[in-house]
Formats: C-alpha cells, sequence, structure tokens
C-alpha cells in the first residue's frame, strides 16, 4: 500500500491544492507604460539577430508595443516561414499577459495546467520577454525558428536592451 493509499484509507488529510494558495499580491502586476519607439524596437531586434548570429541560428524575431501591436520584426535569411507568425503571437502573448510566456509552457507542461490552452492569445512556448522600462511595460519580444530553449536565449538578448536593473538612487 502506497503512503497515499494509506493516508485515504486512515483519514489522515491530503496536501492541499498547490491552486488553493492565495498569494498576498497579484502576480505579474506590472503597468502597461507608453508603447515602445520604433527606435527602441530596432535595438531590441538588432540584439536579439546579434545573438542568433553568433550561434548560427535563423530566427524570427518580433516587437510589439504595450497594446500588443506589432512595431518591428525582421526575418533573418532562412528561418522558417511557420515561424514568423509564431514569434509575433509569442510578443502578443508575453505583452497581453505580461509575463514571460514560458510561464505557460511551464504551467502546461511541469504543473498540467491544461485550461490555460483554452486562453485565447496564450502560446504555451518559450520566446515571448515582456520589455519593461523603468516598471512599465512597454513592449514585448517574440523569437521563433529554433527550439523552445534556442527561441529564449535569442528574446532574452533582445530584451536585455531594455529589462535593465533598476539604478540604486
Amino acid at each position: 500500500m502506497s503512503s497515499k493509499t494509506a493516508e485515504i484509507t486512515m483519514g489522515a488529510p491530503l496536501p492541499s491544492n498547490p491552486l488553493d494558495a492565495i498569494p498576498d499580491e497579484i502576480p505579474f502586476d506590472v503597468p502597461y507604460g507608453r508603447p515602445i519607439s520604433l527606435e527602441q524596437a530596432r535595438a531590441v531586434i538588432h540584439a536579439a539577430v546579434a545573438e542568433a548570429r553568433k550561434r548560427n541560428w535563423k530566427m524570427n524575431v518580433a516587437v510589439a508595443d504595450s497594446g500588443g501591436n506589432l512595431v518591428a520584426f525582421e526575418r533573418m535569411d532562412g528561418a522558417m516561414l511557420a515561424s514568423i507568425q509564431i514569434a509575433e503571437h509569442k510578443a502578443r502573448a508575453a505583452v497581453t499577459f505580461r509575463r514571460p510566456t514560458k510561464v505557460f509552457e511551464d504551467g502546461v507542461n511541469l504543473m498540467h495546467l491544461n485550461y490555460l490552452l483554452a486562453f485565447d492569445g496564450v502560446i504555451a512556448s518559450r520566446g515571448g520577454i515582456p520589455l519593461i522600462n523603468q516598471g512599465d511595460i512597454i513592449g514585448a519580444i517574440g523569437c521563433s525558428g529554433g527550439t523552445d530553449s534556442q527561441d529564449e536565449v535569442v528574446s532574452k538578448a533582445g530584451a536585455a536592451v531594455i529589462n535593465q536593473p533598476a539604478k540604486n538612487k
């Protein structure tokens, strides 16, 4: 008899559902800010593409503004055509839900929260990262063309242009 079966038959309480935990604060409660500028979006894409080139990866890179609208896009030579829409989707999902798309991937694959896939606009695949400037979301980057982990590496390189640690005064 397993310990879990023993707990059930002996009337001992089972562990509570982790989804029943009530956080003190709203997760990912980052305010939306003014939309990212074209100049900033191009700098984000430039950094992401530089990382992809360094690794000889062919990527599609999209930057959306704080309203989820496409601001800039670049398709590297030879990048998979299907990944164009995926990169855009990752950028929109990251800004709309105010969190990296890896959170959805982890929710589905590790925590088996399959209901996440029922939300409009969700993509459970790494590579979408919000762009946060001075505490406000100004947009998001989405990358696609490689594996999820490759997409995430390239997205992080691009996001680093905007997502700087807060400076101590």
